[in-house]
């Protein structure tokens, strides 16, 4: 057996004053390092309390902070208005900013949070993250530097948010702070974001951020590289750089002290490169004697911060060694006794109060759906689908000063559709940016800008690239509710220009039809409108949606941001009226959350669709009306959640339903309809068509795989031959 790390600090206190104990520094006050190691200490129990209470089957999380307490002395160079995003060895740093803030209770907080009990004040039992809004910690998930992208974006928001007269839960020359590990720094995300950071940086943008990389050496077992890291974060460009030892309270101390100040003082980014160690392994099923030897874990206990400052107290007279053993002891007692108070806890105990933070809204549904497709006809100006997003854009921004809009080409140039163009002019520079070309900082500013308390609509150039930066929206932007038990929320509206269809262009980067990465985030809303008249009323509903906290993802079709006409050269069958986005943006739009459009009054075939899927199946229903087969045509509108409700009333007069689906045949939308259909017990006769399980390639060759009008045509003829049209 290894004499653990608790074991190893009684002993020495136990033994007495070690030998060879650095001056005292002057520059750190007794009080200080006494309140430094009160948060050390209590930090260091917290580790054990997890073990024990794990042990009795009670507790469900053990990755702890032992050996980063050092992170304590970051908390006190901040302010408790200061806000923070926290990687999962922070202990120190919490019971550190809970000293700053009376009534805190971070032991109990702590605590609850491992043992998942309803009284854990930040998730409610969900998760055991740090976090408090009484504290400015803003929670994270066993992250891997994926909450870089948002503290990025925070800091970049503060300042735009007070001069816009937003109200910003935190003051004007607040720091934002932002703690990795060395492994974590590795990853793109947190490359990115640093990147990002210097990019703003290198332009004399406004950017308080401290970024503090908790430097162990190791990544469960993975050693990095001697040097690496310190070398890696010194060479980042825009960034002040410092580096300090966490066995040196004083040191770290001041050096953190002298970071915060040029970074509050200049609004300037950071780096501290806190060297640290681990104990007790990565977590406790990590047999750290696999890789690691026993001589080399022995000697990191000389490096124990818990140890260091107890030294420095000692060499000043401020302790003796038994006193600074029983104040250990004393934090030992009290831990332990609201450990005991958890066994039997009460736990959230059904699906409901799990998911309550990120429930949907309730649908209303006492109205029939929505008819027709409000079409311009006559010969005035109408509006096509890029218009109508455009023109809504602009009545938003008007009437909500907390909208920004931002992304890849969307200021100067006015989106690569047109899509956003007038805008910056319109609303200035401050609330109608371009980004750099990365999607992960897009989303991650839109992150931040929605905590600073904007209403952030970025948008992301094209669907297929998404998938570098998903992880936005599905580990950080739909969590932060579930996590905070719906006390922090990012509410958002994302921009995506996607789908197929784009006449000579494209290829699949520019034609993606996948949506899955989409559908099975949890209580994400995701909405895609078809007609110039939805795409107003979906996009001032999603605004309305986004103001309540919640994450929207706004799918444009691109083959139809252009589109005028529907069956005929020149019949304007696809534009709406120009008074349908004044309409849209002054009513309730709430009351559009959840709602199909149906087209037609046919009862012999419903077709179910969406998107590109709508025209195409119009004109589909059209051709076999000429046979002699009346259709209608569903207009999903929302794909998460999918219409159930309407689906499923709608639905029930038809014996036939033909759902016509542009995305591939697994794991497409049709999936999900069906589903619902099937659940709902519906007694008719069901089909699909779907495009092809493929990439898009470029060129003609794409109508080999993507669904058109004569397939839908095709297969609603298999369904009237072989189906009754018998309904409920």
């Amino acid at each position: 057996m290894i004499e653990s790390i608790d074991e190893y600090v009684v002993r020495r206190l136990a033994e007495g004053e070690r030998p060879g104990v650095p001056a005292p520094d002057d520059r750190v006050s007794t009080l200080d390092l006494l309140a430094l190691f009160d948060a050390q200490v209590q930090s260091r129990h917290l580790d054990l309390a997890a073990r024990w209470l794990q042990s009795r089957g009670e507790g469900f999380y053990t990755i702890g902070s032992a050996g980063h307490e050092s992170n304590a002395a970051v908390a006190m160079a901040l302010r408790p208005s200061d806000p923070a995003l926290l990687h999962y060895r922070s202990g120190g740093f919490y019971a550190a900013r809970a000293a700053q803030v009376p009534g805190a209770t971070p032991v109990a907080d702590v605590l609850a949070g491992m043992a998942t009990a309803v009284t854990d004040p930040i998730s409610g039992g969900r998760h055991k993250v740090f976090g408090h809004p009484g504290l400015s910690i803003i929670p994270q998930t066993s992250t891997i530097g994926s909450h870089l992208p948002r503290a990025v974006g925070l800091a970049f928001s503060l300042g735009r948010a007070h001069q816009r007269g937003v109200h910003c839960p935190w003051p004007e020359d607040a720091v934002v702070v932002g703690s990795l590990g060395d492994a974590s720094a590795n990853h793109s995300t947190s490359v990115g974001a640093l990147n990002s950071a210097g990019w703003c940086a290198h332009q004399g943008v406004p950017l308080p951020l401290l970024v503090v990389c908790e430097d162990n050496g190791i990544g469960i077992s993975t050693r990095t590289p001697s040097g690496w890291t310190g070398r890696a974060l010194s060479a980042l460009p825009g960034l002040d750089y410092a580096t300090a030892d966490g066995s040196d309270p004083a040191g770290v101390l001041v050096t953190a002290r002298e970071l915060v100040e040029t970074v509050r003082t200049e609004r300037r980014p950071a780096v501290l490169h806190l060297r640290t160690v681990r104990f007790m392994g990565h977590a406790g099923s990590d047999a750290e004697l696999a890789y690691r030897s026993r001589t080399e874990i022995l000697a990191d206990y000389d490096r124990d911060p818990v140890l260091a400052t107890a030294d420095a107290l000692i060499a000043r007279g401020a302790l003796t060694p038994a006193s600074a053993l029983e104040r250990y002891e004393s934090a030992r007692r009290v831990v332990m006794t609201h450990a005991e108070s958890l066994l039997g806890t009460e736990r959230l105990d059904t699906a409901e109060r799990v998911m309550a933070p990120i429930a949907y809204p309730q649908i209303a549904t006492a109205t029939p759906p929505p008819r027709g497709t409000g079409a311009a006809g006559g010969s005035g100006p109408g509006l096509t689908l890029a218009q109508a997003v455009n023109t809504t854009l602009a009545e938003l921004m008007r009437a909500r000063p907390r909208i920004t809009v931002f992304g890849e080409d969307v200021a100067t140039k006015g989106g690569v559709y047109g899509v956003t163009r007038g805008l910056r002019k319109a609303f200035g520079s401050a609330r109608v940016f371009d980004t750099l070309l990365d999607e992960q900082t897009i989303l991650g500013t839109a992150l931040g800008a929605a905590l600073a308390g904007l209403l952030p609509i970025p948008e992301i150039q094209y669907l297929a690239y998404l998938h570098n930066a998903e992880d936005q929206l599905r580990g950080e932007a739909a969590t932060l509710a579930f996590f905070s038990d719906g006390q922090y929320r990012n509410g958002m509206v994302v921009r995506i220009a996607g789908l197929a269809y784009q006449r000579g262009f494209g290829g699949h980067f520019h034609n993606d039809n996948s949506v899955a990465v989409l559908r099975d985030i949890p209580g994400l809303v995701l909405a895609v409108p078809s007609h110039p008249a939805d795409a107003a009323e979906l996009l001032a509903t999603c605004v309305a949606l986004a103001e309540e906290g919640r994450v929207c993802v706004f799918l444009e079709p691109i083959a139809l941001y252009h589109t005028r006409d529907l069956h005929e050269d020149g019949d304007r069958g696809w534009l709406a009226a120009r008074e349908v986005v004044p309409a849209a943006t002054a009513a309730a739009p709430r009351e559009a959350f959840g709602r199909v459009r149906l087209h037609g009054e046919g009862r012999d075939l419903l077709i179910v669709t969406f998107g590109n899927g709508v025209p195409m199946s119009l004109r589909a229903a059209r051709r076999l009306a000429g046979e002699g087969a009346a259709a209608a045509v569903l207009d999903l509108r929302w794909l998460a959640p999918l219409p159930a409700a309407d689906l499923i009333s709608t639905a029930a007069g038809f014996g036939r339903v033909l759902i016509v689906d542009e995305t591939r045949h697994s794991g497409g939308v049709s999936e999900g309809v069906l589903g619902v259909l099937h659940d709902a017990g519906h007694p008719g006769s069901v089909a699909r068509v779907n495009s092809h399980d493929s990439f898009i390639p470029l060129g003609p060759a794409a109508e080999q795989v993507l669904l058109g009008e004569d397939a839908v045509v095709a297969a609603a003829r298999r369904l009237m031959r072989t189906s009754s049209p018998a309904s409920r």
